[in-house]
């Protein structure tokens, strides 16, 4: 009983530092963007909680975890179950922890949204992405669904989470197509720089730590204390995605670019969301190092591919969420995986080819119908809504005061009293 009650407080712990998160990705993509989207980004990032939060209590939990068959959940709707046998975590614990992560792949959905969108697209992108979109990847995988069924190793959500709404985020991209000014008409590209950097490196830290909550509670419990071993994997890797980014851009550039290395930082904490409790120590700092890398040849390529990714979702999210998923069936070790009847080992590990397979069709079939969906949403929400992006004028003067009328920032905008002195 007693080791019960501390599985559910490590566990309900881990929750509140996932749903601190969204701090983390407030700062984040506010510091990313111009100063006059900031107040809308922070306003939308908690509405949008607020709506996958019952969205997700109504069916996203019955569509993940309910009785139905390898496709969908199809029962547990609208949750409500209090009962606690004193074994194991209580069902509210599980499903409190479980919500924040489908919180955490909406807010990276919303990335491909940044700086153009209508706050009404918000609105209901949020409540189908909740309902249709997140919660079967997480079926398929972590409900008892076909990609679970057949050993797909995925610990904290690599896939689940961050190649989903990172997917979702390129389709938004491509239905709004690019920012203003952001591209030229010979195809050549301008930087579109982020106002507060000091913002950006803070929501990373915030994101960072919440990260400890994301992998290490994943563990569901204290049993072995096997959340150390998990935590010591998610440090190592992020602090090696973080020097490999800023050295290649420094080798590369001449400039140990900040944006980069701050990125560098979150993907190899990407990349080793899917692996944290199944590889080694060494393993991780690879599987950071080579999300670091990769990150920043991702962001490169998506750029020239005219792919406007204003906070660079796709590369940390998409990109390494790839790589961090299918490094399984390189580096997982047996103790970790076969002996516990999770999959198999990796490639390395005497595994054969077996496991990379399975991480190879989790991941396309996981991506491809993440993008697909949000695709078709995306394009008869722009139909039937006559746009869901804002017009060239609301754009320019940002969506702080086109979308609500105020302004992140109001001691920048010019007091009546000012401007009457002006015009004196």
């Amino acid at each position: 009983m007693e080791l019960a009650l501390m599985d559910n407080l490590w566990v309900v712990v881990s929750t509140v530092l996932v749903f601190f998160m969204l701090g983390g990705f407030i700062l984040l993509e506010a510091g990313s963007t111009r100063m006059k989207n900031a107040g809308h980004i922070a306003g939308k990032t908690i509405f949008t909680a607020g709506i996958g939060s019952l969205v997700f209590w109504a069916v996203g939990y019955g569509f993940i975890y309910g009785e139905g068959n390898a496709i969908i959940g199809l029962s547990n709707f609208f949750y409500g179950d209090f009962s606690y046998s004193g074994e194991g975590l209580s069902p509210a614990t599980d499903f409190m922890f479980q919500m924040m992560f489908a919180l955490v792949s909406l807010t990276i959905a919303f990335g491909g949204f940044a700086e153009r969108a209508k706050l009404s697209a918000y609105v209901i992108f949020a409540i189908l992405f909740s309902a249709l979109i997140y919660p079967v990847v997480a079926h398929w995988i972590w409900g008892g669904g076909w990609l679970g069924e057949d050993g797909s190793q995925d610990f904290a959500g690599s896939t689940v989470v961050h190649l989903t709404g990172a997917m979702a985020a390129l389709a938004a991209t491509i239905v709004l197509k690019p920012r203003i000014g952001k591209y030229n008409k010979d195809g050549s590209s301008n930087e579109i720089a982020g106002h507060n950097q000091v913002f950006t490196a803070l929501g990373v830290l915030v994101l960072w730590v919440g990260w400890f909550g994301f992998n290490a509670g994943s563990t569901f419990g204290v049993a072995d204390a096997f959340l150390g071993f998990v935590a010591l994997n998610t440090q190592l890797a992020a602090g090696a995605g973080a020097v490999a980014a800023m050295f290649i851009a420094w080798a590369v550039t001449g400039k140990a670019d900040v944006p980069t290395t701050l990125n560098g930082a979150l993907a190899g904490l990407v990349a080793i969301t899917a692996s944290c409790g199944f590889v080694e120590p060494w393993a991780a700092v690879v599987i950071g190092l080579v999300g670091g890398l990769m990150v920043f040849y991702s962001m490169k390529l998506f750029d020239k591919a005219k792919i406007d990714d204003p906070i660079f979702a796709l590369s940390v999210h998409g990109t390494v969420g790839v790589w961090g998923t299918l490094s399984n069936g390189l580096f997982a070790v047996p103790e970790l995986s076969t002996d516990i009847g999770w999959g198999q080992a990796g490639l390395f590990y005497g595994g054969g080819f077996t496991q990379l397979g399975v991480q190879i069709l989790s991941v396309v079939a996981s991506g491809i119908y993440a993008f697909v969906v949000a695709f078709i949403i995306l394009k008869v929400m722009d139909k039937v809504m006559g746009g869901i992006r804002v017009t060239e004028e609301e754009e320019i003067i940002g969506l702080d005061l086109s979308e609500h009328g105020g302004y992140g920032y109001p001691e920048n905008i010019p007091h009546p009293a000012e401007n009457n002195k002006a015009g004196a």
